[in-house]
């Protein structure tokens, strides 16, 4: 596994750790509008124990085989309709027709969505925009992995979760509201479109 896969493996895992801070989302347990900080940091216990696949009370590469493992475990009972351990061509058949039906069923929404919406998700697979994103992801690894170690703990990652929080919670009463999130995304959207400062001058 090389450093850069490294590093955006791990990114990954903090790419999710913004919902924390989402009213509505997965994050508002009691479904008031809002987030407090102890639902964010009982969702980061959460969202760390889905993540650690392998159970061992670190989020790093290895996760990502095992996670991978799980979808490949996943798919194979699916195709295996009568669940006798193998695959038949029959059953291997209809797997293929039903990817395609879902596949034309896909093309069919994309273009009820029109032209301006799928020149808008073209833009986003750019190459500017895939870069920038992996770098961010970079950059969110580099901050949680606090001992340098090249994984996330626990800890590292509770840590995380909670500084994005509390960046969210521009009054600081122990609350994200909606309003709030929104601040913060215009926030970090900003700086990330920013150019890079231009170094001193000796």
């Amino acid at each position: 596994m090389n450093k850069r896969m490294t590093f955006l493996t791990l990114g990954a895992a903090l790419i999710a750790v913004p919902v924390l801070a989402a009213p509505g989302g997965k994050g508002d347990t009691d479904g008031n509008g809002t987030v407090s900080r102890a639902e964010a940091q009982a969702h980061a216990t959460q969202m760390f124990a889905r993540m650690d696949a392998n159970k061992d009370g670190k989020i790093d590469p290895s996760d990502r085989g095992a996670q991978q493992a799980e979808r490949q475990a996943k798919m194979f009972a699916a195709i295996d309709a009568d669940g006798n351990g193998s695959i038949s061509k029959a059953e291997w058949d209809q797997h293929g027709a039903d990817r395609a039906t879902k596949r034309a069923e896909r093309r069919a929404k994309s273009t009820d969505a029109g032209a301006a919406g799928e020149g808008k998700r073209h833009g986003m697979r750019g190459p500017g925009k895939r870069g920038g994103h992996h770098g961010m992801r970079g950059g969110m690894m580099a901050k949680a992995d606090t001992n340098g170690d090249k994984a996330i703990s626990q800890a590292e990652f509770q840590t995380a979760a909670l500084a994005r929080f509390d960046a969210s919670d521009a009054n600081k009463d122990g609350q994200v509201t909606a309003e709030e999130r929104q601040a913060q995304r215009g926030a970090w959207r900003a700086k990330r479109a920013a150019p890079p400062a231009a170094p001193a001058s000796e």
